[in-house]
């Protein structure tokens, strides 16, 4: 089973390529950062988090994704790169499809495409979102995304994306394209993976959860045509304890990231080489 680093990174936390070359180097896979490209100062919408709702002020600090992974890209070489999460009903596929599209271009393969479609009303319908249908809206986005990354003449034509024939380039250097990763517990979230995903990201989850995730996924896939074993799932957001990782991994679980408290980076360095010595030996 593989072991990440998932973070949040903003401007007075350690710069994202000292820690990403440390990750690296400690032998982690992956590095992991999410999005929120802003937080109403007045909204209604509780955070899921925890039981009082209220939203950690370091959501509303953490810098662009995609800025920080190019970032990362150009001084790491083996260390895989991923968005946890990207929220998809805020940004345009056409715009969104070159960026992941140049991304695993200049990092040699390596992105991972984590995605969600967000739990704050103010922030996405300020964005373009629509909140009420807002997996709808994700759904049309990625097929949108992989005509883009597909062909060489694109097009599409739904409810919330309309374009004609276009060309879009560079080509993801994965084929078709990177992994999609459909995060969260939604009710749905099994058979959209099935659908259109290559693997299910939940967070606050225990290994009991996992194992009836990958028992409903294997068997919703085999009765879809999909091979089983072609649907990842990656664990997002954990403790540093090697026990609870063992049992994620016996569960069904491909890959479990590790939560890096936002800090300096003495003290990021730190805890990261903590973290390793805990669950990597």
């Amino acid at each position: 089973m593989d072991i990440g680093i998932s973070t949040f990174l903003t401007d007075y936390s350690v710069d994202v390529a000292t820690i990403a070359r440390r990750v690296e180097e400690l032998g982690f896979d992956s590095l992991w950062v999410p999005e929120h490209p802003i937080i109403p100062v007045k909204t209604a919408s509780p955070w899921p988090g925890s039981p009082d709702g209220v939203i950690p002020k370091v959501y509303a600090d953490i810098v662009d994704p995609f800025v920080a992974l190019a970032r990362a890209s150009g001084v790491t070489t083996t260390l895989k790169l991923a968005t946890g999460i990207v929220l998809l009903p805020e940004r345009h596929p056409v715009l969104l499809a070159k960026e992941v599209a140049t991304l695993d271009m200049y990092s040699g393969g390596r992105f991972i495409f984590g995605i969600g479609a967000g739990w704050n009303r103010e922030e996405s319908e300020i964005l373009g979102g629509d909140f009420d249908h807002r997996w709808t809206q994700a759904r049309e986005s990625v097929l949108a995304m992989k005509e883009l990354w597909t062909k060489v003449e694109s097009e599409f034509h739904g409810k919330y994306y309309d374009f004609p024939p276009v060309y879009s380039f560079p080509r993801p250097v994965q084929r078709p394209h990177p992994p999609v990763l459909l995060g969260g517990m939604a009710r749905n979230v099994f058979r959209r993976v099935v659908d259109y995903g290559d693997g299910w990201m939940p967070n606050r989850v225990s290994p009991e959860d996992v194992a009836k995730g990958r028992a409903t996924l294997d068997e919703l896939a085999s009765a879809a045509g999909r091979d089983p074993a072609s649907i990842q799932i990656t664990v997002f957001g954990q403790q540093p304890d090697a026990d609870l990782l063992k049992r994620f991994e016996e569960a069904g679980a491909d890959r479990v990231t590790i939560r890096l408290e936002t800090a300096e980076e003495a003290e990021s360095l730190t805890d990261v080489e903590r973290i390793a010595k805990a669950v990597l030996g």
